[in-house]
């Protein structure tokens, strides 16, 4: 997030930082179609792929010693999942930039990993919060004329930050209203 706020600041500087702007951000509004059409096919074949092998990319995961003891190759697995993440950071970096590709990986994730345990509601948590943190960053973007790939990033770190002051705030709460009906319990 640091770095996004740099290059937000860097954005109204009368030097030339273009070239280091477009390395760490992208410039996500200037896609061409084509870029666009072989991305999603990229992304189309890679999903495929991770669709049909899903279950032994979850258990290898989740389960390396059950993996290993089915006989399966796990840093054979782990290669082709790896081989295949590649290929799309890969692609989408030189689209959106170093910043916003790694934003998207790992700030949905972990503000799902903050309210939910199980992987199907962690999906549906990231997913949702990617999807309008993002539509927010682009809002944001285009309000207050700033470069659009930093004002995402900066806009998952804020929202990151909200959301664990908010589950925190929410543990205390619900670990007060847990000590009330254990004292009342008792008495």
């Amino acid at each position: 997030m640091s770095a996004a706020v740099a290059i937000l600041l860097m954005s109204k500087a009368t030097q030339e930082t273009e070239h280091l702007k477009e390395m760490l951000i992208g410039n996500i509004l200037s896609v061409t179609w084509p870029e666009l059409l072989k991305t999603a096919v990229l992304y189309a074949l890679v999903g495929a792929f991770h669709y049909v092998f899903r279950k032994r990319f979850l258990l290898i995961s989740m389960n390396e010693r059950e993996a290993e003891r089915r006989g399966w190759n796990v840093k054979f697995w782990d290669f082709l999942f790896y081989v295949s993440f590649g290929f799309v950071v890969t692609s989408s970096v030189a689209i959106a930039g170093v910043l916003l590709v790694f934003c998207f990986l790992i700030v949905p994730s972990v503000s799902a990993m903050l309210f939910a345990e199980r992987l199907g509601p962690r999906l549906a948590i990231g997913w949702t919060m990617g999807t309008l943190v993002s539509a927010a960053g682009v809002f944001l973007s285009f309000l207050l004329d700033l470069p659009t790939g930093a004002t995402i990033v900066g806009t998952f770190g804020a929202a990151l930050i909200l959301l664990a002051g908010y589950r925190r705030a929410f543990r205390r709460v619900a670990s007060g209203v847990r000590g009330e009906s254990t004292a009342r319990a008792a008495s």
